[in-house]
């Protein structure tokens, strides 16, 4: 799979990609869940990752985190190849929001102290802090609207209020990447509106890291999102400008139903042809 030639374009002169995968295949047995993977994120894109559950996203993720061990290509982040160098460094340059993080928060945890956890790549925060350290907190929960919620017990925050906490907690680190994983999973509308406003915001910051939204709905692709990688069976269909990446052609073919896609005041939607759906759930 080649490049994406825009992406190529895009890159400043002299410069290393935030990210960049190569021929990236990941085997377990006989199963292959990788094939040829390759990927490219410039600075200043925002990228989209779609498709269906089995497509390969999860292991994409722990493979770029470092979780998953490929069995064949390449992984660098800011020039820097994992193999080369110690993959603990690198992966702190990645940041990730996953809700797979919940559950290992303490619950009597404090929001702040959560965010200030971010900083040492540690969960359950045990490490000495400085009035600096608290005062980076503060302002990384201000910036995602989400300040008076510091001395909340982390049992007593909402979904919303996590998953806000948790983006926060990320950026501590100071990530060049920060990928948000289903992060809109378990919300209800209201709170995902508010919740997708705020990512929203967070993209057009001018320090922002590229930001790497996992989801199934088109809907959920704020304005600010420049790109977008889809996958079917471990297989990239479609990568590149989200306008020329996500048509009706490639959701279908990632998907494997045949779908429309409009966009209409900036929002995505999809619809099915009626034919398609008849006989589901019988």
């Amino acid at each position: 799979m080649k490049k994406s030639a825009v992406s190529s374009r895009s890159a400043v002169k002299g410069t290393a990609p935030i990210l960049d995968v190569s021929a990236l295949t990941v085997e377990r047995g006989k199963t292959i869940i990788l094939r040829d993977i390759a990927w490219r994120v410039e600075r200043g894109q925002h990228w989209v990752i779609l498709g269906p559950n089995g497509c390969g996203k999860t292991s994409l993720l722990r493979a770029l985190t470092g979780y998953m061990p490929p069995t064949g290509g390449a992984i660098s982040v800011l020039g820097r190849r994992y193999g080369d160098c110690d993959w603990r460094d690198l992966r702190l340059s990645i940041g990730l929001v996953t809700s797979a993080l919940q559950i290992s928060i303490p619950p009597a945890e404090t929001a702040v102290e959560t965010v200030m956890s971010g900083k040492f790549a540690q969960l359950d925060l045990w490490a000495r802090t400085t009035r600096a350290d608290r005062a980076a907190a503060l302002a990384h929960l201000r910036l995602l609207g989400a300040g008076h919620l510091a001395e909340r017990e982390w049992i007593f925050l909402s979904q919303g209020e996590r998953q806000r906490v948790l983006i926060a907690r990320a950026l501590m680190a100071k990530p060049r990447i920060l990928i948000l994983d289903e992060p809109c999973s378990g919300l209800d509308p209201v709170a995902r509106d508010y919740f997708l406003g705020f990512v929203e915001k967070l993209a057009r910051r001018r320090a922002s890291p590229s930001l790497v939204l996992v989801t199934h709905h088109v809907e959920e692709i704020t304005p600010a999102f420049t790109h977008a990688l889809l996958l079917r069976e471990g297989r990239v269909v479609a990568d590149g400008p989200l306008a020329k990446a996500l048509t009706a052609r490639t959701l279908s073919t990632a998907f494997g139903a045949p779908m429309r896609l409009a966009r209409r005041d900036g929002v995505w939607r999809i619809a099915f042809p009626r034919a398609a759906g008849r006989g589901r759930g019988d």
